[in-house]
């Protein structure tokens, strides 16, 4: 009897075994900073943003060149010319403020385009070392998760970022 409870035992603990299941961790945050792509992303937009400010202020200048001629000469304009200088006045005006939308877009837009290639890479190698490690599910830590135990599951940043040839 004692033979038969110890092996039904044994045979439990046999078969929980073999279910083990493993759980990982990562902080993505982590690795997608220390990859060059991120660093290069982050001066591509910085360069852009530069770029972008530095054309809005050549217009602003101008803009404000021709509104402080118009005033000189506002009260000796006749009537006609001076509604036209009005007018090409608030038309450059808007089109500063469009061209402000618009870059403020191509930003947004060529930020996440980057973005977006470097999570793919960075989920890829996730999921590779997930499948070679047997992992039944790889948590991130960055993603605002309110707990994940460190002690049952194991942290695979550093296997990612050797993945994707990082240090």
């Amino acid at each position: 009897m004692k033979k038969i409870i110890l092996c039904a035992i044994c045979a439990i603990c046999g078969f929980t075994t073999a279910n083990a299941q493993k759980f990982g961790h990562i902080n993505s945050q982590e690795v997608i900073q220390a990859m060059p792509e991120f660093t290069k992303a982050r001066t591509d937009i910085e360069t852009l943003t530069k770029q972008y400010e530095a054309d809005l202020k050549s217009m602003q200048e101008e803009l404000q060149k021709k509104a402080e001629a118009f005033e000189k000469e506002e009260s000796t304009l006749p009537e006609n010319i001076k509604t036209r200088r009005q007018q090409e006045l608030q038309d450059m005006y808007q089109k500063i403020q469009q061209s402000y939308q618009d870059n403020q877009q191509a930003l947004a837009k060529e930020q996440s385009e980057k973005m977006q290639a470097i999570t793919n890479k960075v989920l890829d190698a996730i999921k590779a070392v997930g499948q070679a490690g047997g992992y039944v599910y790889i948590m991130d830590l960055s993603g605002g998760i309110p707990y994940i135990s460190t002690t049952l599951s194991t942290d695979v940043t550093a296997q990612v970022k050797a993945k994707l040839g990082l240090k």
